[in-house]
């Protein structure tokens, strides 16, 4: 025990000895700076140098300085005034007050500032303050007043509303804080304001002439009408269009509307719009569902009147006579409105071949017809007249003739077909007071084909040798004349409707006066060929359509092959029925010049020999024509053949599916016709394939027997396979057929002596095989089940 006490004893004086010492080594600043930098740099100590570089603090010294700076300043205080009391880096003092936001919640980093509760606290007093004593607060005064965001602003209030603030947040616009004796008042200001309204008003206006805050007054509003406070309601909604209609005014208005449309069966919109109903159309359709209105531009009309429209149109359709609808209508309603309604109605009883609208007459076409059969006296006695007193038909060629006679069939029919287009556009532009367009006879225009040659519908005449330029149509009777003879047959007629009839009478009066004064020449005629050329004309004119109808269906099928071959196709049916068609138009129209008891064929010499002797405007397009069939092109010859037929008062008409379908079936009757009768095996196998063609491609084809390989090769994928396999194995039997012909007839005497009994065998078998082919063949044509027309 004592030699620890002796232990104690020599180290306390030990301690004491060394503290007395004097020190032996000393640090200098310089060495101090540079241990401390080592450090900082081995990130084995963290502080921070003071902006005036004689200090080093801590990051938690930093801290705890921007607590004490931000209690000293009320709870608020800006990041850059910190840094300058601080003297430390603004990038220090950034990053520790971003930590101080994040670790404590009631401190928070906005703008650059920093902010606590207790501010916020005083700050929600404030306002309560200023509330209570305006009743209602705008916070981006707030804003501009306290230096802070919107968003955040509205937030933070929001969170002690009812707690530090004693007011709300308008929900429709949450900008606006205001009292519940604020709210009140406002709601009995607007409640005494919209009692006392009895008309339809813009809200708009009553906010700016009382001061109402937009937002709440459409939320009072609409909760004052929900809950049935304010009879009425807001139309438009939210907008500045937004008008209140009050109860009482609504039923005033909607007994006048419904009172309107029974009395009278028809509704203005321009009347509704008076009455400050915003959608006319919207709000009769709401309003009458039930009822069946027919809304025209600028009215709609109820079922009374429409049922009265048809009753007396049906009248005038039964009695064969004319009613003025005028009484039936609306005074009211426009000259466009009367057009939609009468033509809507004649739509909906399907009458528009039975009558015709003239302005606002209903007139039927049987009274129509009456109407035009009291002209045919007077027509035919004038037709004789001009026919012994016009010269103009009577001055003719000697040796154009006949051709002269059927170039003035052209001329007039062409001038017919331009006028009926003016017509015809006239009625389609003009008003409803024209009457009749839609309902008028048509007569049919054939478009054709204008190329290489000049546009034939502009408004040059036509103009015939013998006749000199712009010869007009043959008058018949004036507008007056026309209305004075409807005036003395036609009883109980007023001046309007005598008038609107006679100009729906006078172009198909002159069109038939034309005809009439042609018939009444033809038959005046000196020839036996003059009668009958109406008759030959009609045989003609049927005749043509039908090739011409057959080789644009040849041409449709002539496209399924290759273009080598749709030449080979093209040349061929040039030569035939290409020229056969040029050859009866050329034949008709110059039937002086071709002996009628001559049976030599027309060959191409006698074409052009007869082309030379008629007169230039025919012979132009014949000529064409006449070229054309030593071209390569369907298109070239179908045009020219238009022309040519044209010119020589012909009117190709491109048939429809229907005739299409009847082509179709008649040609493949008479291929049937002929494969029953053929013998031939080459035939056979012609006719064969090309009616398994038209069978599986629904296109007529006119084809030379070199193109047979190929239409099989086409029919490959198109018909089943045993089918293509027999006629791949009859088609190569033909072809040694041919080729064992062909070299018998070429072969010498001493040869056909030498191998006459081998080719004898050669031949009989395949001649034999040929034959029990034969009906096999033709059975894949023959047994099938035949198509109608209407396929």
């Amino acid at each position: 025990m004592a030699a620890d006490w002796e232990e104690i004893r020599r180290l306390a004086a030990d301690f004491q000895r060394a503290q007395f010492a004097d020190t032996v080594q000393r640090l200098s600043e310089r060495n101090c700076i540079e241990i401390v930098a080592k450090l900082v740099e081995d990130k084995r100590l963290d502080v921070v140098h003071t902006l005036d570089g004689k200090e080093y603090v801590t990051p938690m010294q930093i801290s705890r300085e921007i607590r004490d700076e931000l209690y000293m300043n009320g709870g608020r205080i800006n990041v850059v005034d910190l840094q300058k009391i601080i003297s430390v880096d603004l990038v220090h003092v950034e990053s520790r007050a971003s930590e101080i936001a994040k670790s404590d919640r009631s401190t928070q980093l906005i703008l650059g500032q920093l902010i606590d509760e207790t501010y916020l606290d005083r700050l929600a007093e404030e306002v309560n303050d200023k509330l209570q004593e305006a009743g209602q607060l705008n916070i981006a005064e707030l804003c501009k007043l306290y230096d802070l965001p919107g968003e955040f602003l509205i937030e933070e209030l929001n969170t002690r509303l009812g707690r530090m603030i004693q007011g709300q947040i308008d929900q429709y616009n949450r900008g606006v804080i205001f009292t519940e004796g604020f709210l009140s008042r406002h709601k009995a200001r607007i409640c005494g304001l919209f009692s006392a309204i009895t008309r339809p008003t813009q809200i708009s206006s009553l906010i700016s002439l009382f001061g109402f805050q937009e937002n709440l007054l459409y939320s009072v509003l609409e909760e004052l009408v929900s809950k049935g406070r304010l009879k009425g309601s807001v139309v438009g909604g939210r907008q500045d269009k937004a008008i209140y209609v009050p109860d009482i005014y609504s039923k005033t208005q909607s007994t006048w509307v419904e009172s309107f449309l029974k009395q009278n069966g028809y509704l203005e919109f321009e009347a509704l719009t008076r009455l400050k109903i915003p959608d006319p159309v919207g709000y009769i359709k709401k309003r009458f569902k039930s009822n069946k209105l027919l809304f025209l531009k600028s009215a709609c009309v109820g079922k009374a009147i429409v049922d009265q429209l048809e009753a007396s149109i049906e009248e005038a359709v039964n009695s064969a006579t004319w009613l003025d609808l005028q009484p039936s209508l609306p005074s009211s309603l426009s000259e466009e409105d009367v057009g939609i309604l009468l033509n809507e109605v004649m739509r909906a009883m399907n009458m528009q071949s039975k009558a015709r609208l003239l302005s606002t007459f209903v007139v039927s076409e049987s009274f129509i017809t009456k109407c035009l059969g009291l002209f045919d006296d007077v027509m035919h006695q004038k037709a004789q007249r001009e026919v012994m007193n016009n010269p103009v038909f009577l001055i003719m060629e000697d040796d154009v003739k006949q051709a002269s006679v059927l170039l003035d069939t052209s001329t007039s029919s062409k001038k017919e077909k331009r006028d009926e287009r003016r017509k015809k556009a006239s009625e389609g532009s003009g008003s409803v007071k024209g009457g009749g367009g839609g309902n008028a006879r048509e007569i049919r225009i054939r478009k054709t084909k204008k190329k290489g040659r000049k546009e034939e519908d502009s408004d040059e005449e036509t103009v015939h040798p013998s006749q000199g330029r712009n010869k007009p149509e043959i008058p018949f009777l004036s507008l007056e004349e026309i209305i004075d003879v409807l005036n003395k047959n036609v009883c109980e007629s007023s001046e309007e409707i005598l008038q609107e009839l006679a100009e729906q009478l006078i172009r198909p009066l002159t069109k038939t006066y034309q005809e009439v004064v042609r018939a009444a020449f033809m038959s005046s005629s000196s020839s036996g060929a003059g009668g009958s050329r109406k008759k030959n004309v009609k045989d003609l004119q049927e005749e043509v359509s039908n090739l011409y109808n057959n080789i644009r269906l040849f041409e449709k099928g002539t496209k399924q092959f290759s273009d080598e071959i749709q030449a080979n196709i093209v040349r061929h049916a040039l030569k035939t029925v290409c020229t056969d068609v040029t050859n009866v138009l050329l034949n008709f129209v110059a039937a002086e010049h071709i002996s009628s008891d001559s049976t030599t064929v027309i060959t191409s010499e006698v074409r052009l020999k007869v082309l030379a002797k008629l007169s230039d405007e025919v012979k132009g397009p014949l000529m064409k024509l006449h070229n054309s069939l030593n071209g390569k092109s369907f298109e070239d010859f179908l045009s020219c053949l238009e022309t040519g037929a044209e010119e020589c008062g012909l009117f190709l008409k491109k048939g429809d599916k229907k005739r299409e379908r009847q082509a179709l079936f008649v040609h493949r009757q008479a291929l049937l016709e002929q494969l029953r009768e053929a013998e031939d095996p080459a035939l056979v196998l012609h006719l064969t394939s090309i009616l398994l063609f038209q069978n599986t491609t629904h296109c007529m084809l006119h084809a030379p027997g070199r193109c047979v390989p190929h239409i099989i090769s086409f029919l490959e994928s198109k018909i089943p396979e045993e089918q293509y396999t027999l006629l791949s194995q009859y088609q190569s039997l033909v072809v040694k057929q041919l080729i064992g012909h062909g070299h018998g007839q070429e072969k010498s005497d001493l040869q056909e002596k030498s191998t006459s009994v081998e080719s004898e065998d050669v031949l009989e078998s395949l001649q034999k095989e040929l034959i029990s082919l034969t009906k096999a063949v033709k059975d894949l044509v023959l047994t099938q089940r035949k198509p109608s027309i209407t396929e």
